[in-house]
Parts: structure tokens; C-alpha cells; sequence
């Protein structure tokens, strides 16, 4: 819905009408609706390889979406669909729309050509804003790379790269480690990373 002219500023009622009605999804950015496309055969099975990965680790307590799950930013008046959400303890959801909630501790997103500079800078902007937010993981959908990026002290992020296969990506969050074998099994195309060591 985007270059189409001046843009066109809706309200949360037209944007969860639409929704409703649609077998797109969208995000909501203060007022736009934007359409999402459709991920790639590496970014699907990433994203399934590590739902499950963590669906099988995640602590007690802990639920673990998929990116059918809205996510609700009341302070910036924002909608979005990460590929993967967790929450630990009660659900929160948002008193605007019954289907969204408004209190992960940990998103991961897979990255794109097209989203990966959206992911790492505004949209991680965005997330920051949520008071329950702990924990990101990029994973690159090209070479088996993977950047945690974790809220220490309330405050301050700790950014860590993991890099090849054989290795285990902690998720402070969760307290627990997953399998870089795992979250790129069977991924189609997969290179080799241009660097070796772990950053």
C-alpha cells in the first residue's frame, strides 16, 4: 500500500477490520498499513527450525508463537508480525485488539535483502520499547550466522555473533542453548560464512 500517491492514514478499527478479512498480513506503522510479503523457502524453514528449537527447550512457564502472532506497540501506536515471539509468565494483550500481545521477552526475525536494515534498526528501535523485551536474534537466511543482542542491567545490550555450524547460540532469556545445526537443518542454498570466528 505503499508509492501508491500520498499516503492514506487509517485507524486501528480500519486496520484490524482489514485484518480480519485479509489472507495478507500487514503491519501498522502510526496511521499506514503495509503489506507483508511472502518469506522465501530458507526464511520458512528457518523459521520453523527454530520455533521448534526453542518450543522444545523454552523453560516452564514460557509460549513460544509463530509469526501468525501480532505484536502491539501502544506507545508507538505500532503493529507488526515478528517470525518468532516468546513470552514468559502471563500473557498480556493488548486492550485494543484481543489477538495481540504486548509483553514478549524474546523475538527473532529472520533476515532478508529486503528487511535486514528494517530489522536491525527501526524495528529493533521498536522493540525496545516494550518493558518486557530481553532478548534478539537475527538469523541470516544466507550463511549460518546468527547475532544475539541481549538487555543487560535494564539498560545496556550485549551484542554477540555466532558463526558456523557446530556451534550453540545461548538464549539468556530462556536459560537455554540451541543448535546452529539445528536452526539451519535442510536450509536449500546455504553458504559458507565469509568469517570463521565468533564475533
Amino acid at each position: 500500500m505503499e508509492g501508491e500517491g500520498a499516503k492514506k492514514y487509517y485507524s486501528i478499527s480500519d486496520y484490524l477490520e482489514l485484518e480480519s478479512n485479509s489472507e495478507q498480513k500487514h503491519e501498522f506503522r502510526d496511521g499506514i498499513i503495509i503489506a507483508m510479503s511472502g518469506g522465501t523457502i530458507p526464511h520458512n524453514l528457518l523459521g520453523g527450525n527454530v520455533f521448534y528449537s526453542l518450543r522444545d527447550k523454552k523453560k516452564k512457564g514460557c509460549t513460544v508463537f509463530n509469526s501468525d502472532q501480532r505484536v502491539y506497540f501502544d506507545e508507538l501506536n505500532h503493529y507488526v508480525y515478528p517470525d518468532i515471539s516468546v513470552v514468559c509468565g502471563d500473557l498480556e494483550i493488548s486492550g485494543k485488539d484481543e489477538h495481540a500481545i504486548i509483553n514478549p521477552v524474546l523475538i527473532v526475525e529472520v533476515l532478508s535483502d529486503a528487511t535486514a536494515a528494517y530489522d536491525r534498526g527501526e524495528k529493533f528501535r521498536k522493540y525496545r520499547s516494550l518493558p518486557s523485551f530481553k532478548e534478539y536474534l537475527l538469523i541470516d537466511q544466507e550463511q549460518p550466522i546468527v547475532d544475539t543482542l541481549f538487555r543487560e542491567d535494564g539498560k545496556f545490550w550485549r551484542m554477540q555473533t555466532i558463526i558456523g555450524l557446530g556451534k550453540k547460540v545461548p538464549v539468556y532469556s530462556l536459560d537455554i542453548e540451541i543448535s546452529m545445526d539445528d536452526i539451519y537443518l535442510n536450509i536449500p542454498g546455504l553458504k559458507e560464512p565469509q568469517f570463521k570466528l565468533d564475533l
